[in-house]
């Protein structure tokens, strides 16, 4: 059900990479500039204070100060790199289905509160269809009963009558799914498809908060089965920043430390961007969500969906317990027939 849902969403609802393509670059590196800049001053210490303590505790702090400054120059051009990156690759890097689907399987009270929102008045439909069906279906076996009152007439007609009712019931929420025109103006369309506009605007915001949020999109990314391509690519663009930041304390720094110790000096540092930059990474979330613009992207999709299509956004949940729903009706209804048999039938 979850991945017949997302399926659609993936396929006519969200084209990621078009909507990753809305960040930019330049913004983006903005909404991180402070976290950077305490990240490198802490990654600058802890490196310095471990591979040359003794000529970093005899720096004057303007000197230190004036390196992380210098980190905190490059850190645009890094950041901006390596968003751009991320948009021209984004498939490599995230599996949003991936990231839906398995949501809801971790989660199923999650899907279920989903669709009972988005479905509330068709639920609340079948709920009271019981009595209208029911008293319509009624009506008619009253009139075989009229004509042949049989004991077993009583269980057979209500096997029938429940059957029928729960039937009805699901097709009229579903079906047509294209509005057959009536005499005198009205039309005949399923209720669902009725409220296409209201439904998408609820779908697209329940989904954007439970689901497919900005937190959620990057923990993904961070935690998802293509997690190691998104660290790879880090890993590339941290090499660069970080030469480009050492690049003119080479000279010191190798006469201090000697030239292998510098480059694993540089390594390092790059592995504590690796590592540290995706833990300050929600300090972007607001700008994300705001240039990501999901829910409305959502809402305004779903609602330009033709109306064969719109069905199956609610649909595949009923389907799974289609079956189960006309049979239960089924068995209600005899089981009600029955008792009337033996009420009437019994001296």
């Amino acid at each position: 059900m979850a991945s017949d849902c997302f399926e659609l969403m993936m396929t006519k609802l969200i084209d990621i990479k078009e909507i990753f393509g809305r960040l930019k670059p330049d913004e983006f590196s903005k909404s991180m500039e402070q976290g950077v800049l305490l990240l490198m001053d802490s990654i600058i210490n802890e490196t310095a204070n471990e591979y040359m303590p003794y000529v970093w505790k005899r720096l004057p702090n303007a000197v230190k100060d004036e390196i992380v400054v210098l980190a905190d120059h490059e850190s645009p051009k890094f950041l901006t790199a390596f968003m751009t990156d991320m948009q021209e690759n984004v498939h490599e890097v995230m599996d949003l289905k991936f990231m839906c689907v398995t949501e809801c399987v971790q989660n199923k009270q999650l899907l279920i509160n989903i669709f009972k929102e988005v479905g509330e008045k068709e639920f609340i439909f079948i709920k009271h269809s019981g009595f209208y069906f029911g008293f319509l279906f009624g009506l008619l076996q009253m009139i075989i009963w009229f004509f042949y009152n049989g004991a077993f007439v009583l269980p057979i007609c209500g096997f029938i009558v429940g059957f029928a009712t729960n039937w009805v019931a699901l097709k009229v929420i579903f079906l047509p799914t294209e509005p057959i025109k009536l005499w005198g103006g009205y039309e005949i369309l399923g209720l669902f498809l009725k409220r296409q506009e209201e439904v998408s605007e609820t779908f697209a915001r329940v989904n954007c908060v439970e689901i497919m949020n900005t937190k959620a999109i990057w923990e993904s990314v961070l935690n998802g089965p293509k997690r190691q391509n998104f660290f790879a690519m880090l890993r590339a663009h941290s090499i660069v920043f970080t030469e480009n930041m050492v690049g003119g304390l080479r000279p010191v720094a190798i006469t201090a430390m000697g030239p292998a110790r510098f480059a694993a000096m540089k390594e390092d540092i790059a592995t504590k961007i690796m590592e540290k930059l995706p833990t300050i990474i929600d300090q972007s979330y607001e700008y994300s969500t705001y240039a990501l613009d999901m829910e409305n992207t959502l809402c305004v999709k779903m609602q330009s969906l033709t109306k064969k299509e719109f069905e199956r956004v609610l649909h595949p949940v009923f389907e799974e317990d289609e079956f189960t729903l006309v049979v239960v009706g089924a068995f209600l209804g005899a089981l009600a027939g029955f008792l009337q048999m033996i009420i009437l039938y019994t001296d």
